[in-house]
């Protein structure tokens, strides 16, 4: 929280930087005491420790997160607060906030840099930068990380996080540097690099990336949108080792295919559809929109919900992708639909040629059984909690469409919806209980769901186990 007190106090807004004082000192004073006073178990960490840690430092950091909205009355009320820290830090994006422009500079700077902390995880930072706390880094990553396997591009998941991060910095500096040359103040510039590397997608305008009207900044936006939405072990592989893997990748040609194909027919639609006048703007707001609901952004330069029906189903089926497993995008991952199409078609075969041994490869490997039913089980738990989380909103009074597209907007991490939870709309339409179950849904979405539904489970609290 210093950067955004240092923000607070720059434009002088001195209110704002003592409500960030008045979080920091006294946790800071926590940290001190508990890092002197408890001593740690010589056990070694097991799987379920990590799942446990990962789930109650996020929703912790959650809860300490919306303390600067509230006591600098930005956001009075704790469930809103709640909501907003939340959204930031499973980088969803969706928002209460009715009137975005007269927020302080310290709180847009806040809510963006949350983003920003939520995009690799923050327990991720953890992993990378406190190693002295000699617990097994494994542990705690394998309850966190976004997709169905873990994979470290060095011998040490230390050095593997570092890695990581230094080229998640290097992108979000680059993207600073070229929206200040689109004419973007250093302000509107990093704090817009925040959201759009870690996927958020929160802005510092009520009309999100629409404000600056210009192609410039869509292109170099959308541009590392796609970037943030591809597999970062591939980066580190492209640079230390060979820059064609990243080309032979089945995942990264999927995800450029899909991006490919989602634009192509969208921006034709828009076209003869007189949407838009020329071919040239219907390709720029077609591979915006795209790009900014498959990695899951939820960034806008048009309200879409004006659209007519075709290219809105196609925005609404990309929510359900999301984008390149280990990247800082939500949804399924790519890799599970991948994996899924080659299930589907293991099916046929086997119902073709009885007798043939057929089996799913990736990467030129065998996936396992177990790896798989792990896939199809994630799928299936994730469009059950879709459907009980939209079947809840629509209990609270709000049309199939809002229900639907907030509930898939909120577990995939995206932001805007269509309806009451559009481009141009806000979530502060909803009763607090709904808003409070968005909230879990974001963090459950944001921690690939098992990992905070295993503390509901009896048997994870059997000490025997």
């Amino acid at each position: 929280m210093l950067p955004s007190a240092a923000v607070s106090i720059f434009y002088d807004e001195f209110e704002v930087a003592r409500a960030f004082l008045l979080v920091i000192i006294p946790l800071c004073a926590a940290g001190f005491f508990i890092l002197k006073a408890v001593r740690p178990s010589p056990d070694p960490f097991k799987i379920r420790d990590g799942f446990l840690i990962v789930s109650v430092c996020w929703i912790s950091a959650t809860v300490i997160s919306a303390l600067p909205f509230m006591i600098s009355g930005a956001i009075p009320h704790f469930t809103d607060a709640f909501f907003e820290s939340a959204s930031g830090l499973s980088t969803t994006g969706s928002s209460i906030l009715t009137d975005i422009e007269i927020m302080p500079k310290g709180i847009l700077f806040w809510r963006s840099f949350t983003h920003w902390l939520g995009g690799l995880g923050i327990l991720f930072i953890a992993i990378a930068l406190l190693p002295a706390l000699g617990f097994d880094g494994m542990a705690v990553a394998a309850a966190e990380l976004t997709g169905p396997t873990l994979s470290k591009v060095m011998p040490k998941l230390t050095n593997s996080a570092r890695a990581m991060y230094v080229i998640y910095t290097a992108f979000t500096l680059i993207e600073t540097f070229m929206l200040m040359l689109g004419g973007l103040d250093w302000f509107d510039a990093l704090t817009h690099s925040f959201s759009t590397i870690g996927t958020g997608g929160f802005s510092n305008y009520n009309n999100s990336i629409a404000h600056f009207d210009s192609a410039y900044v869509d292109g170099v936006i959308t541009f590392f949108m796609i970037l943030a939405g591809v597999n970062f072990n591939l980066y580190f592989i492209g640079i230390s080792r060979s820059p064609h893997k990243i080309i032979e990748d089945s995942e990264f040609r999927t995800y450029l295919s899909i991006i490919g194909v989602s634009t192509s027919g969208v921006a034709v639609y828009l076209f003869c559809t007189g949407v838009f006048h020329g071919i040239g703007e219907s390709i720029r707001y077609a591979i915006f929109q795209c790009v900014s609901i498959l990695t899951t952004t939820g960034y806008c330069t048009t309200d879409f919900d004006l659209w007519p029906a075709f290219p809105k189903m196609i925005l609404f089926m990309l929510m359900w992708v999301g984008g390149c497993s280990s990247s800082t995008g939500g949804g399924i991952k790519v890799i599970r639909i991948l994996v899924l199409f080659k299930l589907i078609k293991r099916g046929i075969l086997v119902r073709l040629h009885p007798n043939a041994v057929t089996r799913i490869k990736l990467k030129d490997q065998n996936l396992s059984i177990d790896t798989v039913q792990s896939i199809t089980g994630f799928v299936f738990l994730y469009f059950f909690l879709f459907v009980v989380a939209a079947v809840l909103i629509t209990l609270d009074g709000y049309d199939m469409t809002t229900a639907i597209t907030a509930s898939a907007s909120s577990i995939g991490n995206i932001g805007p919806g269509f309806n009451a939870v559009g481009p141009v709309m806000n979530y502060s339409i909803f009763s607090l209980s709904i808003k409070i179950l968005l909230s879990f849904l974001m963090i459950a979405g944001r921690l690939e769901i098992f990992t905070l539904l295993m503390l509901l489970s009896p048997r994870f609290w059997n000490p025997n186990r």
